[in-house]
């Protein structure tokens, strides 16, 4: 009997699943703590996950 398949999360391949990040800009502010910004992954928009294609059907109607 077959074993069913489990598909594997679409994980984006440019972040690797980590689409944010914290970057220290190297200063601390009047409480002590980090300056920070947040950066987002430019290819998965922060989600994390792989974009579906769309895939275009055009008509070759005259």
């Amino acid at each position: 009997m077959a074993q069913p398949s489990h598909t594997l999360p679409q994980v984006c391949p440019n972040c690797d699943g980590f689409p944010a990040v914290r970057i220290t800009l190297g200063g601390r502010d009047r409480t002590g703590a980090r300056r920070t910004i947040t950066a987002h992954c430019p290819a998965c928009h922060g989600t994390g996950k792989r974009l579906a294609r769309r895939i275009v059907i055009t008509s070759a109607g005259r």
